[in-house]
């Protein structure tokens, strides 16, 4: 199964399309160098209606569904993007749903909509520097006085940290590890919150990466996302939608790769013939084209099973480590075949093989993936 193309969607395509031609292909190199993406780039896309697709008119989006927003991932990736430039501008996809599910008017109201609109940018931060994919670990603690919590602790690994203007936090509301999780809107700005520093990745360099800290940092309880201590299934409720986000990056930059090394051969002659007339080649760039098609096949079977309500968190893992895989045997593949240009920075083969290595990490190790999958089978 596929997700089901409608006239509509085919209009999303080519609107995502026309955005990375006109407004990022042009400059990405140089935000790759510069460590981030403009702010400027969140009002273009605003402006035109990609900022705001998955999230539903009413909270300032512009309709559409999860299926919708995995179209626009994948024609980003495929239009010449990046995971990384997915990662910078679609921040908001994981900092602000558990506001939207709430229906918290005050919370949508500051927050949903300046971001929808592409005037604020927000962060989610879970990570800790000795938490890792331990959730329920968390020592970020939020102590209640009065009208505000007081907030210590520190974040790690927070995607679009430096640049956000708030973040979405996971806190303990109770002692340290205990599990009991809250979930607090923090603005920049406030006293005793500080970005500790930008951190230096392998890949994703377009999307700047922050450690965070917090010293007695009071946040009203305005702030809270949803009742105390219901953060951790807050969390759990939206990473399906994390992981199958992480899922398309992977076989959409698969695909994209198969297309750049398909044409790179045929282009590309040695002792006197194209690349792609030998056997050897079209055999392997066969099996690239099989394995990131067989990928996105089932992630978008079980993106429409979740868009449909079923409980499928073992098909979630599934879907990631498949594209995945995939997406690692492509990508080393695609360099391997353009040689030694792929090795270097002017070739777009070479960011994708840096981008694509974050995919089995961020949303959930690999390692996680296969337990959750482990427990799905009854053991």
């Amino acid at each position: 199964m596929t997700i089901v193309d409608t006239p509509e969607r085919r209009q999303l395509r080519e609107l995502t399309r026309a955005f990375v031609t006109k407004e990022v292909l042009p400059y990405l190199n140089d935000w790759e160098r510069a460590g981030e993406v403009p702010r400027s780039l969140h009002e273009t896309a605003a402006k035109i209606g990609l900022l705001g697709v998955g999230f539903p008119e009413s909270v300032g989006g512009s309709g559409g569904d999860l299926l919708d927003s995995i179209l626009v991932t994948e024609e980003v990736i495929r239009s010449g993007g990046s995971s990384g430039l997915i990662a910078a501008l679609f921040t908001h996809g994981i900092a602000l749903p558990h506001m939207v599910a709430t229906h918290d008017d005050s919370l949508i109201d500051r927050y949903v909509r300046p971001t929808l609109a592409g005037t604020m940018i927000g962060a989610l931060a879970i990570t800790e520097p000795d938490g890792g994919s331990d959730v329920a670990g968390i020592r970020t603690c939020a102590r209640r006085d009065g009208d505000h919590y007081v907030v210590n602790g520190s974040k790690t690994y927070i995607t679009s940290g430096v640049r956000s203007d708030f973040v979405t936090t996971a806190v303990c509301t109770d002692f340290p590890g205990s599990g009991a999780l809250s979930l607090l809107v923090i603005e920049k700005g406030t006293p005793g919150f500080t970005v500790g520093r930008r951190l230096e990745k392998l890949g994703w360099h377009c999307s700047d990466t922050a450690e965070l800290s917090f010293v007695d940092v009071r946040v009203p309880v305005t702030n809270r996302i949803g009742p105390e201590d219901t953060g951790f299934l807050a969390i759990m409720q939206q990473f399906a939608t994390e992981r199958l986000s992480l899922a398309t990056q992977a076989y959409a930059t698969a695909q994209r790769c198969v297309e750049l090394a398909t044409r790179w051969c045929r282009d590309r002659s040695t002792f006197g013939r194209p690349l792609a007339s030998r056997q050897l080649v079209r055999h392997r760039l066969a099996e690239m084209h099989t394995r990131a098609e067989a990928a996105r096949a089932y992630v978008h079977d079980v993106a429409e099973r979740v868009a449909a309500g079923e409980p499928v968190v073992t098909e979630v893992a599934m879907a990631k480590n498949v594209a995945v895989a995939a997406c690692d045997f492509v990508v080393d593949a695609a360099l391997q075949l353009h040689g030694g240009f792929g090795y270097l920075r002017d070739a777009e083969v070479e960011r994708h093989y840096r981008d694509a290595r974050i995919l089995g990490i961020g949303g959930g190790t690999t390692e996680i993936m296969n337990e959750i999958i482990a427990k799905g089978m009854g053991l």
